[in-house]
């Protein structure tokens, strides 16, 4: 789709603008408190199974798929709400969790912080 630069930034038209790997980087908050959960890809496909279910599905870069997160362990992604940045490159997800967002176990991905080129824990 063909869309103005006005119009992509300032307009009621959605026109996601995928990069020349046909991916949106998606940053996924909690609904509850605005934690940062994730940061994932979406490429059509993903944003368009997103849209009908209501439940965050990504791009999976290493298996080259579709990737419902949660489909294995259960800790699916409820989307309550998706903001567009104003080149429409980028979504912010607000999702309630149903456990845990990262692969380790951890309520989010973003556990540790670097501190004087060392990475510390924080609470999650």
């Amino acid at each position: 789709m063909s869309i103005s630069k006005t119009e992509r930034e300032q307009g009621k038209v959605f026109a996601p603008k995928f990069d020349a790997n046909g991916l949106l980087t998606a940053v996924i908050v909690n609904a509850a408190n605005r934690e940062v959960l994730m940061v994932a890809f979406m490429d059509a496909e993903a944003l368009d199974k997103t849209l009908e279910t209501g439940l965050a599905h990504f791009h999976s870069r290493s298996r080259g798929k579709l990737w419902l997160k949660g489909e294995t362990s259960g800790n699916v992604l409820r989307v309550e709400e998706i903001m567009v940045d104003c080149d429409q490159d980028t979504l912010v997800v607000s999702c309630s969790p149903a456990g845990p967002t990262c692969h380790t176990g951890a309520t989010r991905c973003f556990y540790r912080k670097l501190e004087d080129g060392v990475l510390q824990p924080v609470n999650t």
